[in-house]
């Protein structure tokens, strides 16, 4: 007997997204790592638009809360440590993840963040998103970086996060 869920049609990624790069004034960057990959897949927040009409702004806060914990929302005591640097990123979507997305969509949008810390904080993880954490200075987390976006953000880092 089908349930209700798969009864349902998919619901598909929108190709719309953001990248937060979360950083100390000194320019420490904080690494999460992905728990659906073998690899050492170290990266920033990222995360998709739930709907086609969220902003970007609204994307950010609520996927800096979900994996990281942090509160960077309105009235928060980090709502005004979130800026919007203003760029953005067309890239094609790894083969591996295309199936979350409808067919025929290659490509997804990724909309940039940061978000200046006070000092190092410890994020409180989500164990089926990420599995562990690392800070380090913005030129070795570019190195680390799995996503060539994400490590070209990190390398942007002087110019838009002093």
């Amino acid at each position: 007997m089908p349930t209700l869920r798969s009864c349902l049609p998919p619901r598909w990624k929108i190709p719309e997204s953001v990248l937060v790069v979360i950083h100390t004034p000194a320019l420490d960057v904080l690494l999460i790592r992905r728990a659906d990959t073998q690899t050492d897949f170290w990266q920033s927040v990222t995360g998709s638009k739930e709907a086609p009409d969220e902003p970007f702004l609204d994307t950010a806060v609520r996927e800096v809360g979900e994996e990281t914990g942090f509160d960077c929302g309105t009235g928060s005591a980090l709502a005004g440590a979130l800026a919007d640097w203003g760029l953005e990123n067309v890239y094609e979507i790894y083969p591996r993840w295309r199936a979350r997305y409808a067919s025929g969509v290659p490509h997804n949008t990724e909309h940039l963040f940061g978000l200046r810390l006070p000092e190092r904080l410890t994020p409180t993880l989500q164990p089926r998103e990420h599995t562990h954490f690392q800070w380090l200075p913005w030129r070795e987390a570019a190195q680390a970086c799995f996503s060539p976006s994400n490590a070209e953000a990190m390398l942007l880092l002087p110019q838009f996060g002093r």
